[in-house]
């Protein structure tokens, strides 16, 4: 009876003592760390433990009461002492509406027993994995460099990303590793942010991963830069014309005064455009002013052109006056011829010639000598002055006056005739002066006269 007593403290001792020295004994260090998830990618995250056996051979299953897949999936032998490093997956089944920092629980169970274990990790969107920035521009930068940043410790697959903003828009693909950056530089082209004022400009980012989208949003500063310049040219000589452009090739809104100076003489004939804001006289200098505020890329012209042509005529026309009168106060003796017609009873083409003798100073031996044209006939009768003599060989009237006193007129006359008619514009030719005036011999000639002749019906009643 005592014996057997002994024997059935000694079992339970052994039911007791066993399970204690074979149950499953791990240890369990993560040598990964900052591990996410990126919400709506079918992707896990990804733990890295190092895993040490410190009792029997066992295996190890891993599991979660949470709904979370986890890989591996069965079961992963393990040898008495032997160390593993296990990359312990997870992914939730469904959609996680949660983010931030997340902590589970999760069992290792072995043929022996089974360790509780926490995780923890993040979950993020897709837009919070990322960091996009750029350099600085200036008026002058041909390129810039912007970059994409990886804030985690996550892998992305694929990417395609379009880059956006007032200066540039291009696409681009590539790959992500955890906390990698990548960098890209950008050609610009000027006309395309030339009217763009200074400051902080929007860098939009539109990743693509997995069919999915985001939009990151970065900052360009666009630094501030003053640059007026100004250009002049000047052509022409009787029209002159001045043109001035100032183009603002900055970026910040620029004032430009422009003041244009002319005497009072030039001004008369001066024009301007546009008009100018104010108009300053001072003495004898006019002083045009224009005053701008210039935008970014914005241009501002004036042209101001004078035209000398029309003081230049009235000049050259008061000079030729100025011939005029003193050649005209030069001359000593005056003629001037007329013709009129004269109706014959013959009913013949005649006409009156009259030659009219002006003295505007005293002259002598005065001879003055017409001309008959062709084709005509001199009537023998004249007025009140008779020619001196008439060559009929060279077709020549003369009248001789030995004197004419100052102011002093005469008029001679006499009558032609042609017995063929004449239609159209008749001409006579010049009637000429010889004269002395104080011991030198002058000469002087007469208008040339015209007379119209129009077709004309005969009388019955002439013969």
């Amino acid at each position: 009876m005592k014996k057997r007593f002994i024997l059935s403290i000694f079992g339970l001792l052994i039911l007791l003592i066993i399970p204690s020295v074979f149950a499953l004994s791990l240890n369990i260090e993560k040598i990964s760390s900052n591990e996410v998830m990126v919400a709506d990618l079918n992707q896990p995250a990804e733990f890295v433990l190092k895993i040490t056996n410190t009792g029997p051979f066992d295996y190890m299953e891993f599991y979660n009461l949470l709904g979370f897949q986890m890989f591996p999936i069965g079961t992963t032998p393990i040898s008495s002492g032997e160390t593993k490093e296990i990359n312990l997956k997870i992914s939730p089944i469904g959609k996680m509406k949660e983010r931030g920092h997340y902590t589970f629980d999760y069992f290792i169970k072995g043929q022996t027993g089974e360790v509780n274990e926490k995780l923890s990790f993040e979950i993020i969107d897709l837009k919070d994995a990322f960091e996009v920035g750029s350099g600085n521009i200036e008026t002058a930068s041909q390129s810039i460099s912007i970059y994409i940043h990886n804030k985690h410790n996550f892998n992305f697959g694929k990417i395609n990303a379009r880059f956006t903003s007032a200066f540039f828009d291009f696409n681009e693909e590539f790959t992500l590793a955890p906390y990698e950056r990548k960098d890209f530089e950008i050609v610009l082209n000027k006309e395309d942010f030339k009217s763009l004022m200074a400051g902080f400009y929007t860098l939009n980012v539109e990743v693509e991963t997995e069919e999915q989208k985001a939009n990151i949003e970065g900052v360009i500063k666009y630094t501030e830069e003053d640059i007026l310049t100004t250009t002049s040219t000047n052509y022409g000589f009787v029209i002159s014309t001045d043109f001035i452009k100032k183009v603002n090739e900055g970026n910040m809104i620029t004032e430009t005064e422009t003041v244009i100076k002319k005497n009072i003489i030039s001004r008369l004939f001066t024009t301007l455009t546009p008009e100018p804001d104010s108009v300053d006289r001072q003495g004898f200098t006019v002083y045009y002013l224009w005053n701008r505020e210039l935008k970014p890329g914005e241009e501002f012209e004036i042209t101001v052109r004078t035209n000398w042509l029309f003081p230049l005529v009235v000049i050259l026309l008061i000079i030729a006056i100025i011939i005029l009168v003193k050649q005209y106060s030069k001359t000593n003796l005056i003629l001037k011829k007329r013709v009129s017609f004269v109706r014959a009873k013959g009913g013949e083409f005649a006409l009156k010639v009259s030659i009219f003798v002006n003295a505007r100073k005293h002259v002598e031996r005065i001879n003055i000598i017409d001309r008959l044209p062709p084709l005509v006939t001199l009537y023998d009768k004249y007025g009140q002055e008779k020619p001196t003599r008439f060559d009929d060989k060279n077709r020549r009237l003369e009248w001789n006056f030995e004197k004419l006193e100052a102011g002093e007129t005469r008029a001679l006359s006499y009558i032609i005739f042609s017995k063929v008619g004449v239609v159209g514009k008749f001409a006579l030719p010049t009637a000429t002066a010889i004269y002395e005036k104080e011991g030198e011999i002058q000469e002087t000639e007469s208008n040339r006269a015209f007379f119209i002749a129009e077709q004309r019906v005969k009388d019955p009643e002439e013969k």
